[in-house]
């Protein structure tokens, strides 16, 4: 052991940062953080990502207390948790339900629908996440918010969001996402990239569109928002971008809201 502690006498003060900080999210030792971190080049995330990946650290769940933790929260009439039981669940994590963490939790879970975890959600993701108690669970709520600040997994939650956020509809194949739920959504994941044109974007939608809004108008919205610069200034209008996005170029230059030189 004192060979570890030799070495983090050695490292300068931002790698001891990240040790610090590697062990007050995962609860491991020194030693586990170092190995992860120097494996990773030094990059938390990534040490974080490659510590939870480890199949040693699913299998240490208990499968005991994932049942106790789902009957915690489960509904008294269906075998779901649903709505006032993802409030209790909040409540444990020291979370408000309105969190952009919540959506990455359901992210995790692979959960179907919002405000509903089924069993095999509930439990298949806190075994991916290694938690298997609600003091775990909560040291895992800071390593979900990095993940955010990942671009790829931005992505992959922002498209999850789509499908995760849609009503459940008696007719098959429902593929467009309710206004109001898009512009909700729009607002809390774009405030987290901080997107200026966001709020633009949703008083446009509210002014001149007022439907559902479709998958592909969902994605493209992304890219426009990574690719476009908020002056527009390397917008192509000739580009293949829907017609709605093409519209709320129009919509911000006939408001002034940007002014295009050229």
């Amino acid at each position: 052991m004192w060979i570890w502690h030799k070495l983090m006498h050695k490292l300068g003060r931002g790698h001891k940062d990240k040790v610090q900080q590697f062990t007050a999210i995962t609860g491991t030792s020194e030693k586990i953080a170092l190995q992860a971190l120097k494996a990773s080049d030094w990059h938390l995330e990534g040490a974080l990502d490659l510590f939870y990946s480890q199949p040693q650290v699913r299998a240490v769940t208990d499968s005991r207390h994932l049942e106790e933790l789902y009957h915690r929260y489960k509904d008294p009439y269906v075998d779901m948790i649903m709505a006032d039981g993802i409030a209790s669940l909040c409540d444990d994590l020291q979370v408000d339900p309105g969190d952009i963490v919540m959506l990455v939790v359901s992210w995790h879970m692979k959960a179907a629908t919002m405000c509903e975890f089924s069993r095999q959600e509930f439990i298949g993701g806190l075994q991916a996440l290694g938690v298997d108690s609600i003091e775990k669970f909560r040291e895992r709520i800071p390593f979900m918010r990095a993940e955010l600040k990942e671009e790829q997994k931005f992505r992959e939650i922002y498209n999850f969001a789509f499908g995760w956020a849609r009503e459940k509809s008696l007719m098959q194949g429902q593929k467009s996402l309710a206004l109001d739920t898009a512009i909700g959504m729009w607002q809390l994941l774009f405030a987290e990239k901080q997107w200026p044109l966001v709020d633009h974007w949703c008083q446009f939608l509210q002014a001149k569109h007022n439907k559902a809004i479709s998958r592909d108008t969902w994605s493209q919205l992304l890219e426009f928002a990574k690719t476009v610069d908020p002056m527009l200034s390397n917008y192509d209008a000739e580009g293949a971008w829907p017609y709605l996005i093409d519209e709320f170029v129009e919509y911000l230059m006939e408001n002034g809201i940007i002014q295009r030189s050229g």
